[in-house]
């Protein structure tokens, strides 16, 4: 009768063949768990982690220079989820800063954060919880205007029908950037003040200061009785912007990609000017418009 029969799987090999197959078998256990760890921790059938649940009173501000620039202006967080593992590593300088301004710092999943970061863009490790940001109105607006005390003329920038949130944060850091003195948005044809905003404006809109009005007609109208120049953008203006006179009390209106200005918003503009296109291209992104007529004006007050 042959000595195999009836031998069980692994029985008769050698100790350390045994050892060996037993090694193997758990390293390929390992990586299939660091594999599925890299993918970002899926769960059996597709399951996704549920985002951390936020906090009543707070919203949250993903990425790295979004968080750097809230410490800066002393604007700590009232929490900071950090992604643990390599990134709490990587980020250790931010997190010290952030403990040390009385930021409460906590440790989370990456897929958590994942989960928590869609549709805000990436996290890169690390999301600050902070109060929303409060917009003004036209009422203060008014007073700010009525009781001018800057030294060089107001600049403002106006957009109308800007509901892109990427948008709307590229145009808020331009303005800071530029030094312009407020933003101006109608509250019902625009991009709300959200996470997407704050992430891509970079700490500028914790500090531009946003005014957010029910009549935009309206408010143009009480901003040229003020003495403010107003400059609408189109393209079927006969001036170029290069032409125009931004040495004065100044609001630059842009209008949404595409379409621009609404009628009555373009009617009642003191000026339209346009920018010079040399290529097939028919207009600019609203942000990148709205970053060159800054900084005209910005060259043309220093001399």
């Amino acid at each position: 009768m042959s000595q195999d029969k009836g031998r069980k799987p692994g029985r008769g090999k050698p100790a350390g063949e045994r050892a060996s197959h037993a090694r193997s078998e758990q390293s390929r256990g390992e990586r299939s768990g660091a594999q599925r760890h890299e993918r970002g921790g899926a769960r059996k059938g597709g399951a996704r982690a549920a985002a951390p649940k936020i906090p009543g009173g707070l919203e949250a501000v993903y990425g790295v220079h979004a968080v750097e620039a809230l410490l800066a202006r002393d604007r700590a967080p009232s929490e900071l989820w950090v992604q643990a593992g390599e990134a709490e590593l990587r980020l250790s300088e931010i997190i010290e800063q952030a403990r040390a301004a009385g930021s409460r710092v906590t440790l989370k999943g990456r897929e958590e954060l994942d989960a928590l970061a869609v549709g805000g863009g990436a996290h890169q490790g690390l999301v600050a919880l902070c109060a929303p940001l409060a917009t003004e109105n036209e009422t203060g607006l008014k007073l700010r205007l009525d009781g001018w005390s800057h030294a060089e003329a107001p600049l403002f920038l106006v957009l109308d029908s800007v509901t892109d949130p990427h948008n709307l944060g590229a145009c808020l850091r331009s303005a800071d950037a530029a030094g312009a003195h407020g933003v101006i948005v109608p509250k019902d044809k625009s991009a709300s003040l959200n996470a997407t905003v704050r992430k891509v404006a970079c700490g500028a809109a914790e500090v531009v200061p946003v005014y957010q009005v029910t009549n935009l007609v309206r408010t143009l109208d009480a901003m040229k009785g003020a003495g403010v120049w107003v400059l609408g953008t189109a393209g079927e203006a006969e001036s170029m912007a290069f032409e125009a006179d931004f040495t004065g009390p100044v609001a630059i209106v842009m209008g949404a990609e595409g379409k621009g200005m609404r009628r009555l918003t373009r009617e009642h503009c003191d000026s339209l000017i346009k920018l010079p296109m040399a290529g097939s291209v028919s207009s600019l992104n609203v942000s990148v418009a709205a970053g060159i007529c800054l900084f005209e004006a910005v060259r043309q007050r220093r001399g």
